[in-house]
């Protein structure tokens, strides 16, 4: 699976602890394994995410990506439930 981030996740991403970039860096590689292991809590989103989905990174950091084709996903942006909702 080809995994790539946008310009704002990147943003995104800079601002995290280092803690929960760690904790990022884990979830990736569960979520290139398994996109639907339990650990991740990956679901489908509405409204203004219509079409996106998310990951759960930690208590309350949530990672929203896109499906671009079957082998190919592009993280949109990273941080809080409240940042991102």
């Amino acid at each position: 699976m080809r995994i790539s981030f946008s310009k704002e996740f990147k943003k995104g991403f800079k601002k995290l602890s280092k803690k929960s970039k760690v904790q990022f860096r884990g979830r990736i590689e569960i979520f290139q394994k398994d996109r639907n292991n339990p650990q991740l809590n990956n679901h489908k989103l509405h409204g203004e995410y219509d079409d996106f989905y998310s990951i759960n990174i930690s208590g309350d950091i949530r990672a929203i990506y896109e499906v671009l084709d079957k082998d190919k996903v592009l993280f949109i942006k990273i941080g809080t439930h409240n940042q991102l909702y």
